[in-house]
C-alpha cells in the first residue's frame, strides 16, 4: 500500500515550467567538473553542456553560481571534464547532491592528480580544460563556463556512456 499515487511533491502539470519539461525530454551526457585550488577540491556532475570542435576546442557548460565547483574553479582557472560511464552513477549522484556521500564525494573513488585538476581513476574519457572567463555570462539560472580544452585522454570505450532523461539514467 503506498500513501500517495503520484509524487507528492510535484506541481500539477499546468504549473510545471515548459522549458524545464522541453530540456528534460532531451537525451544529455553526463559529466563529472573538477578542479582544485590551494588544497580544496570540488566537483559537479554536469548534464547541460556541449563540445564545440575547432582548434582550440571548448567545452560549455552550464554551472550553478553558488556551487562549490564555480567558486574554486574561478581561483584556479583549471578543470578535468570526465564523462561517465555505467560504473559511474553513484558518482554522478554524489557530485550532483542528490546522494549521500559519507567524507564527501571525492571519498567514493580514487583521482589522479592531473595538471588541470582531480581525475577519476576508471574514467575512460577526460579533458584537461582551462578556464576562459572568470566572469561568465548568465544564462537562465546559470553560468555559460567555457573552457578551453588543452589535453584530451582517450581510453578504451567498451563502457556504456551514461546519459540524462527526464531526471533517470541510462545508458548508451
Amino acid at each position: 500500500m503506498t500513501i500517495h499515487g503520484e509524487h507528492p511533491f510535484l506541481p500539477p502539470e499546468s504549473e510545471r515550467s515548459p522549458v524545464r519539461r522541453f530540456r528534460g525530454r532531451l537525451p544529455s551526457p553526463v559529466s563529472l567538473w573538477t578542479t582544485a585550488y590551494d588544497g580544496k577540491r570540488a566537483g559537479l556532475t554536469v548534464s547541460s553542456m556541449l563540445v564545440a570542435d575547432g582548434e582550440p576546442g571548448y567545452v560549455i557548460g552550464s554551472i550553478d553560481p553558488d556551487s562549490d565547483l564555480w567558486e574554486t574553479l574561478r581561483e584556479a582557472r583549471t578543470a578535468v571534464v570526465s564523462l561517465l560511464g555505467e560504473p559511474h552513477r553513484q558518482l554522478a549522484d554524489a557530485f550532483g547532491y542528490v546522494a549521500p556521500a559519507p567524507g564527501g564525494p571525492f571519498r567514493l573513488i580514487d583521482w589522479t592528480d592531473t595538471a588541470w585538476g582531480p581525475a577519476p581513476v576508471g574514467v575512460t574519457t577526460w579533458a584537461g580544460c582551462t578556464l576562459v572567463s572568470p566572469d561568465p555570462v548568465e544564462v537562465g539560472w546559470g553560468l555559460q563556463v567555457q573552457l578551453e580544452i588543452v589535453h584530451v585522454e582517450l581510453a578504451d570505450d567498451a563502457v556504456p556512456a551514461l546519459v540524462h532523461r527526464r531526471g533517470r539514467y541510462s545508458t548508451i
